[in-house]
């Protein structure tokens, strides 16, 4: 019938009702009945937690990202309220790729069903619909074997991805940290590749820091992490150094960590008592970690004290790679050297960079004597924010050839490796392409003398590097960023000298950073001019 054609096109141009509810979906709420920070779908928080949020670290959660029309739960805060708010918000999200889902109509993917066991009841049944190779006529020996040739996820790897709870044997590595207040929490796991440093308090009490968990180096230790997620090869946490802390700050590096130290009483305080804990995890390039270690600082804890401040730190360095030094988290900080390095030769785009011998850039660094061929090769980092200068001195002779002679001051200017980008934050990683600036090289010309002849040449004789940063993100905290880096090198023009001459020609090399930043200044243009005249004697007796 007509109608029934109509209603059928009808079903088909509406959106299919969702299965799941996205305004339920909280893939940031990683602690039990605890507010994550920053996470605005987490149900445990409250409107006073939402006023201490900085940002929203999932602004947008959707489910199947391959359905035509979907809800989309929006997160966002509204800074300008007092105290800030979370803002919620039930959008329709249209998928723009014309190879999508319209309808999950299979009902029975969307659910784990439990397999039906056979009985003797129904096992002629199961025989009929199940038939063929996957049931034997002997009943011992077919459950055995399928399960041998056929386990679950036999065909399935896991691998480590960015931001996955690093998990171990009873659930996952912890590195407390504070949450809401400064008091610890044991429930923040460690994140794969990220790199972590929380500090909190612990309260404490003497006569019962040997039951104290958290007080003792086997928390920390003895649950052995999966090498992969869903695996059951384990990698040992190893104990790398032990540091033992007086109860006036002295340090003393003990000289074998074999012997695991555990807390107890002797004399009114608690020996042996952990501090801080740093691990350092070992991975492969597809996300498979293969070796674990911790640093441990143990300390004394005398009877008056009622709590502990305690510092945790966790690092990843990926198998036969060296860990790059950073420079700031994210912004630069001021003093510390300017990350480079290079792009790599054969790729038609940015792919990612590498780093030069010291991931820094460098200028000539000055020597006692002055010579700038024995300064050849020594170099000084460029520090973010210091204005630096420094040279040598360059004895020229009849003797000494031109091109040679120019080649040899560039490397003396530029270095061996002139790097070709600049990490524009001081934690720019190399795989993220669009956080390198590239160096702006440019050369200026200087004609020392006005009648060159055939036998003059040109030599470098400066190098100048100029920075250009700017202040980035909010102004209670900005961050430093680098926006522009020029290269200059400066040429001069020099005459063939006579025999038996010589002479002295500085050699300079300078780096000048400049902020660019705009300020927030008021609009002077907008306010309105008064034109009055002042009395004579207003400024009486002063003229």
């Amino acid at each position: 019938p007509a109608d029934t054609s109509d209603a059928a096109q009808a079903r088909a141009r509406s959106a299919p009702a969702p299965v799941t509810d996205v305004a339920k979906l909280c893939v940031c709420d990683l602690l039990v009945a605890q507010c994550d920070v920053n996470c605005c779908c987490d149900p445990d928080c409250s409107a006073e937690d939402f006023s201490l949020f900085t940002t929203c670290s999932v602004p947008v959660v959707t489910g199947d990202s391959q359905l035509c029309r979907q809800k989309a739960a929006v997160y966002s805060l509204d800074v300008e309220a007092n105290p800030p708010e979370r803002i919620f918000k039930l959008i329709d999200q249209v998928n723009p790729s014309i190879f999508c889902i319209h309808a999950t109509n299979y009902k029975q993917a969307l659910y784990l069903k439990s397999p039906e066991i056979p009985t003797p009841e129904n096992f002629d049944r199961l025989l009929d619909k199940f038939g063929g190779a996957t049931f034997s006529a002997q009943p011992d020996s077919w459950n055995l074997d399928m399960d041998a040739q056929n386990p679950p996820d036999a065909n399935e790897t896991y691998r480590y991805e960015y931001g996955v709870p690093v998990q171990t044997e009873d659930a996952f590595l912890r590195l407390p940290s504070p949450v809401v207040s400064s008091w610890c929490s044991d429930a923040n796991p460690a994140g794969f590749l990220v790199n972590q440093a929380t500090k909190c308090i612990r309260s404490v009490s003497v006569e019962k820091c040997d039951s104290i968990r958290a007080l003792s180096m086997l928390f920390y230790i003895n649950s052995s992490i999966l090498a992969v997620p869903k695996s059951s090869q384990m990698v040992n946490i190893t104990v790398q150094s032990i540091v033992v802390q007086s109860l006036n700050g002295m340090r003393t590096l003990l000289n074998s960590s074999d012997v695991l130290r555990l807390p107890m009483v002797l004399d009114g305080l608690c020996i042996n008592a952990v501090l801080g804990v740093n691990y350092h995890i070992t991975h492969t390039d597809t996300g498979e970690i293969i070796e674990a270690a911790a640093a441990f600082v143990l300390g004394a804890i005398s009877k008056e004290a009622l709590s502990i401040e305690q510092s945790f730190e966790i690092s990843f360095t990926q198998e036969n790679t060296q860990p790059v030094p950073l420079s700031g988290n994210p912004g630069y900080v001021v003093g510390l050297p300017v990350r480079a390095g290079f792009r790599p030769q054969g790729y038609p785009f940015p792919a990612g960079f590498f780093s030069n011998k010291h991931s820094q850039l460098t200028i000539l660094q000055s020597t006692s004597t002055q010579d700038c061929l024995a300064a050849q090769g020594a170099r000084a980092p460029v520090l973010f924010g210091y204005n630096m200068i420094s040279g040598c001195k360059l004895r020229i002779t009849a003797a000494m050839k031109c091109q040679p002679l120019a080649q040899t001051l560039l490397d003396v200017l530029k270095g061996q490796s002139f790097p070709e980008y600049v990490a524009s934050f001081g934690n720019s990683q190399a795989q993220d392409v669009l956080d390198w600036v590239p160096i702006t090289q440019l050369h200026i010309s200087e004609q020392m003398i006005s009648n060159t002849l055939q036998s003059s040449c040109q030599i470098p004789v400066s190098l100048g590097i100029e920075v250009k940063w700017t202040k980035y993100g909010s102004l209670v905290n900005p961050q430093a960023r680098i926006v522009n880096v020029t290269a200059t090198i400066t040429t001069t023009t020099l005459k063939q000298l006579p025999p038996r001459r010589e002479r002295i020609i500085p050699i300079t090399s300078s780096v000048v950073f400049t902020d660019i930043s705009s300020p927030a200044e008021p609009s002077y243009k907008a306010w309105p001019s008064i034109n009055i005249k002042l009395p004579f004697d207003f400024f009486y007796p002063f003229v």
